[in-house]
């Protein structure tokens, strides 16, 4: 056992691993140690202000959901741009739940829109398959994180309505965005939802489903939302 896993051990809360291990039902619950998130963070921070944090970064696969979420809380702290994008080429392969994808945010991103978007557009034009599912969804959500306020286009939403995939994951975030885009973009994005040749049935329920749930929708969006059921 590596120095780093004898740490996570140490930490280990068997509650908290049988409460996670359900939120990731498609992980092996045997790789999940059990410890919280803000631990997790603080470890990475830690690791990644030593500057040793590179041959951690390479040793992939990990043995440990904690790792990989280790992993993803190190590369979101990587300064230089192209470096960032590297690591996390190098990582998202190996991603394998929802967690782990949705976790990491790369500050980097933030002041570099224009250079994000072309790898973003790679990232999307990958075929839908067990390979590349959590490969979309962070694109998905770099998307949904950096172009539905100042830097929003409308080609952005059709981007993301012509992605057509059978999995779970990659379903789920698609509705997660147009939901949010819903509450940010609403003229444009409606247009899209109310449209059933753009969505699934399944998606377009769902993004239904999660603004009518939001508080950034506003009650009288909702009351249209819910007619388009109808």
């Amino acid at each position: 056992m590596t120095e780093l896993q004898q740490k996570l051990f140490s930490l280990a809360d068997e509650k908290y691993k049988t409460f996670n291990a359900k939120l990731i039902p498609n992980v092996d619950g045997e790789t999940v140690i059990g410890v919280r998130t803000p631990q997790l963070r603080a470890i990475a921070k830690e690791l990644f202000r030593s500057g040793n944090y590179r041959e951690f970064l390479h040793a992939l696969p990990h043995d440990y959901f904690e790792e990989n979420q280790i992993h993803g809380f190190l590369i979101e702290q990587i300064k230089d741009f192209d470096e960032c994008v590297a690591e996390l080429n190098n990582f998202l392969s190996f991603v394998n739940n929802w967690a782990t994808s949705d976790q990491c945010t790369p500050k980097v991103f933030k002041k570099n829109t224009e250079r994000l978007l072309p790898i973003v557009s790679e990232w999307l034009s990958r075929e839908p398959n067990e390979k590349s599912e959590y490969v979309i969804r962070f694109g998905i959500r770099m998307i949904m994180c950096f172009y539905l306020d100042e830097h929003f286009k409308p080609e952005y939403l059709r981007a993301v309505a012509n992605i057509k995939s059978d999995l779970y994951y990659i379903n789920m975030m698609i509705a997660w965005f147009f939901a949010t885009a819903l509450a940010k973009q609403w003229e444009e994005t409606l247009s899209f939802v109310g449209n059933k040749s753009f969505l699934s049935d399944w998606v377009r329920k769902k993004t239904i489903q999660k603004a009518c749930e939001s508080f950034r929708v506003t009650t009288e969006h909702k009351s249209i939302l819910k007619s388009l059921l109808v």
